[in-house]
């Protein structure tokens, strides 16, 4: 297993940008497939964006499509999402999940290591 740690969440206003880390401990964080993952409340845990391992691919929700970026350094440990031109409607909480497989998975119960999450507020 991977213990995992979110940071760089907080409160800001339309238009604004956030870069959130997701740190790893435990494992051999290269072997991970790494998605960022939201839920509001009352919702269901949605897809954000998913890395592979070595970075050569990566996906997004139509929804932020554009404005995020996902990227890694497994020298760090870490995977991050870049947020632009962010909306109040990507006011969440925001989780990252790993699973160690090369398959690149969308779906949050296909993954099996979350952090505690980290809130984001994104004021009108």
């Amino acid at each position: 297993q991977v213990q995992l740690v979110e940071s760089g969440g907080g409160l800001v206003q339309a238009g604004d940008s956030l870069r959130l880390s997701c740190i790893a401990s435990g494992r051999t964080f290269s072997t991970y497939t790494v998605g960022w993952f939201r839920q509001s409340p009352g919702k269901e845990r949605e897809f954000v964006a998913v890395i592979s391992r070595n970075s050569s691919y990566t996906s997004y929700a139509d929804s932020v499509k554009g404005r995020f970026t996902i990227s890694r350094d497994n020298a760090k440990n870490t995977v991050y999402l870049q947020m632009n031109s962010l909306k109040p409607e990507d006011t969440a909480v925001y989780y990252c999940g790993a699973v160690e497989t090369v398959i690149i998975y969308t779906r949050a119960r296909q993954y099996d290591n979350w952090g505690p999450g980290t809130q984001v507020t994104v004021s009108s």
